[in-house]
């Protein structure tokens, strides 16, 4: 009898959120925080995490690196500009935390051919986002943009090379960014999940100290491949 009466319950819970949202999200919906985009600067917060990659140019005949994405978090602000309806500049400082393990298929101890490459990232884009019309409580939107990127854990400094153990990157890049979205607005706030490409524009790796080194010596240019999933609230 018990179960039936926690049954009973949760199927009234479940009805009654399936009503609210009816309401926010259905044909005629309750609209919420109508007059919200017409701030001129509202700010913001993101959770989310991301997947890291490495494009690499090889020479010619060179053996592949095989590159085995994680998957990482971010953290990070927001600070969002309106220019007109449909166009706001954005700024999205935050800290990336990811990880990518290497494999140089041609080595055959392990302390040679794995690298695990561990990477702090501060991140700072500049975005332009292009909002469609506002139906309801639904918006969807572009957004692209440059961005640099400072990588703390990039090991440049370091005389250390391959031959020690150590995989040695540039600590800045530069990159461009392209991603969509969706704006929902909801009772108190608006929540807008996206999903956004990162793209480097500039070689990354610092080469070791033998030209022939067969961790770096093969390589024309390593940059950085990222797609990006974040949660916004504002």
């Amino acid at each position: 009898m018990k179960h039936k009466i926690v049954w009973f319950f949760a199927f009234l819970m479940l009805s009654a959120q399936a009503q609210k949202a009816k309401r926010v999200f259905g044909k005629d919906p309750l609209v919420n925080l109508e007059n919200f985009d017409k701030q001129r600067v509202y700010w913001g917060y993101y959770l989310g995490f991301n997947s890291y990659d490495f494009k690499f140019d090889y020479k010619v005949n060179a053996p592949d690196i095989e590159v085995k994405r994680t998957t990482g978090f971010n953290v990070g602000l927001v600070g969002d500009l309106r220019l007109t309806d449909y166009i706001n500049i954005r700024f999205e400082p935050g800290l990336y935390y990811t990880k990518r393990n290497l494999t140089y298929t041609t080595l055959t101890k392990p302390v040679d051919r794995d690298r695990e490459v561990n990477s702090t990232y501060i991140h700072l884009p500049l975005l332009l986002k292009f909002s469609s019309v506002r139906t309801g409580n639904i918006r969807p939107y572009l957004v692209g943009g440059f961005s640099t990127t400072s990588n703390l854990a990039s090991n440049q400094k370091s005389k250390d090379d391959n031959t020690q153990q150590k995989f040695r990157m540039k600590q800045w890049t530069q990159n461009y960014e392209v991603g969509f979205g969706i704006d929902l607005y909801l009772e108190y706030f608006k929540f807008s999940p996206s999903i956004r490409g990162v793209f480097g524009m500039n070689d990354e790796l610092v080469r070791d100290n033998d030209p022939n080194s067969p961790w770096t010596g093969n390589i024309n240019s390593m940059k950085t491949r990222a797609i990006l999933v974040n949660f916004t609230f504002h």
